[in-house]
């Protein structure tokens, strides 16, 4: 979708993503290496009794969520910024995370492009809020 079909206050909901243990420990060991999310035996005697996913993992999944919803197709030019990003509850092995993408702001730019800022807020399959973030994209008008 372009820039001028989007309406502010407009809402769309994602499809669901099971995250396993594989996928926790996998993106830790490639980009965050703390003990709370590879080490099972040491993180089971920490604050979350367990193994959680990483905030930029689930940072990345909300990210991959509105994407694959395809709300703003190949009209999508760059993202330019995020912003008020929240990690509200941790996310374990076998959590089911849907997200919910709220538009927020739009700003019309010169040569036929504009700012869209829309919020991500991603539940799991109990209905707790896990996360929530302002994402802006430059996107054609």
């Amino acid at each position: 979708m372009k820039l001028d079909e989007f309406t502010i206050g407009q809402v769309f909901e994602t499809k669901s993503f099971k995250i396993t243990k594989e996928d926790i420990m996998k993106f830790a060991g490639d980009f965050d290496p703390q003990y709370i999310h590879l080490d099972e035996e040491k993180a089971s005697q920490g604050r979350f009794k367990g193994i959680i996913a990483s905030g930029i993992h689930t940072l990345a999944i909300s990210f991959k969520l509105s994407a694959d919803h395809g709300i703003f197709g190949e009209d999508v030019i760059a993202g330019t910024e995020m912003n008020n990003i929240k990690f509200i509850k941790p996310v374990f092995p076998g959590d089911e995370l849907r997200a919910i993408v709220e538009i927020i702001d739009k700003a019309a730019k010169k040569n036929d492009k504009g700012i869209l800022t829309f919020k991500v807020t991603t539940f799991n399959d109990k209905e707790e809020k896990l996360f929530e973030g302002d994402f802006s994209a430059l996107i054609k008008r």
